[in-house]
């Protein structure tokens, strides 16, 4: 590889990276629910919720995708994650929720054990109240024929994962 590519490469990895230090902790009773669809069927939901650690923000998050889902969709979660976001007063606490764990689709997303990320932002007792906002933007995921005869188009719509599977 040239030293710019690796240079390249470094970059890209640096951008992807949470900027605080990763930790787990289970949400709280309520947090806050979002996600999205496919065209093709299927979707996912990210449930989010902050504290204070260390005089900053703690984000907590999980994600759960469907479990019927388009084979074009297999394995586009985590470039959808990737490209989303949390707000807080309109300002960015995350950019890349990679660092949020994946778990099975359920009906209450409280209490599941959770990748977390400290960031950069100092806690203010408002925030005790305060609801972050995941932002997941509408993206293309697939496009089939050199054309582009057939797309997949990934877009917020609330929560998408579905219901949890059904025990037998």
């Amino acid at each position: 590889m040239t030293r710019k590519g690796m240079m390249l490469a470094v970059l890209v990895l640096a951008g992807c990276t949470a900027f605080g230090p990763q930790m787990v902790a289970r949400l709280g009773s309520d947090p806050v629910l979002s996600g999205g669809r496919y065209d093709s069927g299927g979707g996912l939901t990210v449930a989010a919720d902050i504290r204070e650690a260390q005089g900053r923000v703690l984000l907590c998050g999980v994600w759960a995708q469907s479990h019927q889902q388009s084979v074009l969709t297999k394995g586009k979660a985590v470039d959808v994650m990737g490209t989303g976001a949390v707000f807080l007063d309109g300002a960015a606490l995350a950019r890349g929720l990679v660092f949020m764990r994946e778990v099975p689709p359920a009906r209450d997303y409280g209490g599941q054990e959770a990748g977390c990320v400290l960031t950069e932002r100092v806690w203010q007792a408002g925030y005790a109240t305060a609801e972050p906002v995941i932002r997941l933007p509408r993206q293309v995921v697939h496009v089939e024929g050199d054309l582009g005869h057939f797309v997949v188009t990934f877009r917020q719509t609330g929560p998408g994962a579905g219901e949890p599977k059904a025990v037998q």
